[in-house]
Order: structure tokens, then sequence, then C-alpha cells
């Protein structure tokens, strides 16, 4: 089991630099955990993108139904004020965004505190260095 960020979902949808990455470690572990909130994240996405590529937008609106067909076979992180806890204390410690914080957050409660029990898949540096900092294997990084 490994703890997904949005930075290594998209590629599985969405043809990307880091796609091929992306699918080989999906076949190597199927069974995802994410953030609830990564859906919004997703599908914010994928409408950002079919507004800026109107050609694409049968592709990106197949890839939605994907994104939301998949959902229902990831195991999803919804305590939310155990995440915002965690998140508050993260966004002190590195220099990351809110929502990698909330990421991170997220993978803390699904780990139960011990971040060396999971692995976490991103393929943002700027998270990754503070996944690490928090006792995670990144995985996705090249």
């Amino acid at each position: 089991m490994r703890f997904w960020d949005t930075s290594a979902l998209i590629p599985l949808i969405v043809a990307e630099r880091t796609t091929s990455r992306a699918e080989r470690l999906l076949r190597a572990d199927p069974n995802v955990v994410v953030w609830t909130l990564t859906r919004v994240e997703l599908l914010s996405a994928l409408a950002r993108r079919r507004r800026q590529e109107p050609s694409a937008a049968r592709r990106l609106l197949a890839a939605r139904r994907e994104i939301l067909s998949a959902w229902q076979h990831w195991s999803e992180i919804t305590a939310v004020e155990v995440v915002r806890r965690y998140a508050e204390r993260v966004v002190e410690t590195h220099p990351i965004r809110a929502g990698d914080a909330l990421q991170i957050g997220a993978a803390l409660v699904a780990a139960e505190d011990d971040p060396a029990t999971l692995e976490f898949v991103t393929f943002d540096q700027q998270q990754a260095a503070a996944v690490e900092r928090e006792g995670f294997r990144v995985v996705g990084e090249d």
C-alpha cells in the first residue's frame, strides 16, 4: 500500500512525462491510499486543461470518468480534523503549500503516525523533500 499525491495520480489519467513511471508504480502495488480532497485537485486539474485545450475536451471528460471510477477502489483518508492538525504542524516545519501539507497530514494519518510504514508517491520535488524529512520513503522521483 502506498499513499499517492495528486502529482503522481494525474499522469495515470493524462499523458505526461511521468506517465510510464506512475503506471509502473501502480502495477507494482495497486493498493492506493489518497486524501479525501485529492479528488477535487484531480477534477480541478482536468477542468483547467479542458479550458486551456478545448480540442481535448472529449478525452479529458473520459479521464474525469476514469478518475471517478478508480476512486471507488482507492482507500480514502477522511479524518479532516486529524489531518488538519498534522498539516498545521507541517506548514510550520517545511516550506510547502497548504495543499501539500494536507497531503502529508493525510499520509501521516494513513501511516498511523509512523511514516516509516508507508511509501509516499509524489512527482513534486519540494513536497518529496518535506515528505522525506517527515520520515516517509518517497517513491516516484527518478
